[in-house]
């Protein structure tokens, strides 16, 4: 299991790909550096439900699984895929309730001042 956030950029309605089988794709852009990574990620099945209530430019975070297979095509060739199976979305500051959240400062930035309320 693997975390990540980030602010929803793009989000793609669900597609049924088969009769068995629907996903829909979104991308979400990852600042924790000084050069912003979009990141493509999927859901599936009763998950693709999860980012109705998103809209981008929300931030959220991500639980996720890496997903990988190999495809041979009609000429024999192996292929690998790829794919970030979401299972789990959480909106940040959704009404106050996450608490407060981290700060990214990039190598160029001075941080801000930290305050110290504490009577001793």
């Amino acid at each position: 299991m693997y975390t990540l956030k980030g602010t929803l950029r793009v989000k793609s309605e669900a597609k049924q790909i088969s009769d068995s089988f629907r996903k829909r794709d979104f991308v979400v852009t990852e600042q924790s550096t000084q050069y912003p990574q979009h990141i493509s990620f999927q859901l599936t099945q009763d998950k693709c439900e999860l980012l109705d209530s998103i809209q981008p430019g929300d931030e959220i975070t991500l639980s996720f699984n890496i997903r990988g297979r190999e495809w041979i095509s009609k000429e024999g060739e192996k292929k690998y895929f790829n794919s970030l199976d979401v299972w789990k979305i959480e909106k940040e500051n959704a009404g106050g309730q996450n608490g407060p959240q981290e700060s990214t400062f990039f190598a160029d930035e001075t941080p801000p001042p930290e305050t110290d309320d504490l009577p001793f």
